[in-house]
């Protein structure tokens, strides 16, 4: 008779329902989990409208939380592509984030030399903010591809740390750009989409001015970063069961062992490093529009630490996991804002929360609340069911 460690024993008591949860979801059939997750996804975009009383904020508005949501949960995607697929160890990804933001703000903000929008500009007033986003992602792919060219030779501590370095120049270097960036000042009246513009709402449902009701401006920015969500989950989902998706959890395993075997592993892992950025950049879009005003204190080395901490809690290599991951990042402050005990303000401590979670799941569960499964990513199915099928023929005889 075998007997469990002790830790080992905690763990299967603890999280076994996320164990089941993650058998029974890989069970499913492909047309089960696309009936899940549109109802799901549907529940979900619900939510601001009618807030679950156990759910609700209390201290801040929960359309403005499911905002922020949406926006670090497509951030925890991005960074699960490099360091959940591919197994590198990103810890200045917020640098991304902060050149999609400034990229945006650059182009459209009156306080900037490059604004184009206007008179005599490239963008018209209306359409800016969607025409950068797709410049945002761009810029962000080249900043990756040029920092991944020389760097991605380096391998576990010395890339972490040459990320590290890249996400403090990107800070550093909008702080002292004053000439540019406007300096610690900021820039300011980034444009936003100008869409149900009418009488009562003159600048329309994405402006700060919509703060009234559950349809609020959180709200709307809720929906649009739920549309851009799902739109790279079925992109990532989609790489995962392709050829780099196969060779990324290759060189996350053992980067040597499929070098060996003919994986071209820098080209592969150059390709998530640039995947990667393009989808912080992307957040990075949403979070200049939504707030409309840019400035280098956002973009520190902590808000990359909390990034990567929404990865770990969630599960490394899940992108569903991450999802849940971000939630927590973002609702636990917001859900404890104004709550005080014993004269302690609970919002102020998230770091000291997120710290005892993260010690806490290493100890009992360091692949995170929701592991991934592996599996046969491309045929899958069809293996289980010709396994299943000669079961049953060695059942019969």
């Amino acid at each position: 008779m075998t007997h469990q460690a002790p830790a080992e024993k905690w763990s299967v008591r603890l999280l076994a329902p996320g164990d089941r949860l993650r058998e029974w979801w890989s069970g499913l059939s492909r047309v089960q989990k696309w009936g899940f997750g549109v109802g799901g996804f549907g529940l979900l975009a619900l939510t601001p409208l009618f807030p679950p009383p156990f759910f609700d904020t209390p201290g801040i508005s929960f359309g403005g939380t499911m905002a922020q949501f949406a926006m670090v949960a497509i951030i925890a995607i991005g960074l699960n592509v490099v360091v959940g697929q591919a197994g590198l160890l990103d810890l200045g990804y917020v640098g991304f984030y902060a050149v999609g933001a400034y990229t945006v703000a650059l182009l459209t903000s009156p306080d900037s030399p490059w604004n184009q929008v206007g008179p005599g500009g490239m963008f018209d007033d209306k359409w800016a903010w969607l025409a950068c986003v797709p410049l945002a992602m761009a810029a962000t792919a080249l900043a990756g591809l040029i920092l991944g060219i020389p760097t991605l030779r380096l391998r576990g501590d010395y890339l972490a740390i040459v990320t590290l370095g890249f996400g403090e120049i990107i800070r550093l270097l909008a702080d002292n750009l004053s000439n540019v960036t406007n300096g610690s000042r900021g820039l300011n009246k980034v444009a936003y989409p100008r869409v149900g513009e009418g009488e009562h709402l003159r600048d329309g449902v994405f402006s700060s001015g919509n703060s009234s009701g559950h349809a609020n401006y959180g709200t709307w920015w809720f929906w649009l970063g739920l549309i851009l969500m799902v739109g790279i989950l079925l992109l990532v989902g989609n790489l995962e069961r392709s050829r780099a998706g196969r060779a990324w959890v290759a060189i996350r395993e053992d980067e040597d062992a499929a070098e060996v075997m003919g994986v071209n592993t820098f080209r592969f892992k150059l390709w998530a490093f640039v995947i990667g950025a393009a989808i912080g950049g992307l957040s990075g879009a949403l979070y200049a529009g939504q707030v409309q005003y840019v400035a280098p204190p956002t973009f520190n080395i902590i808000n990359s630490m909390l990034f990567l901490c929404a990865v770990v809690l969630g599960g490394q290599g899940n992108k569903l996991g991450v999802i849940f991951g971000a939630f927590i990042i973002v609702y636990l402050p917001n859900r404890l804002l104004g709550v005080h005990l014993l004269g302690i303000n609970l919002g102020d401590l998230k770091y000291l929360f997120f710290g005892l979670a993260l010690v806490v799941l290493m100890i009992f569960r360091p692949q995170g609340l929701f592991p991934v499964r592996q599996q046969l990513l491309t045929y899958g199915k069809r293996a289980r069911d010709l396994l299943r099928s000669a079961d049953d023929e060695k059942a019969a005889v």
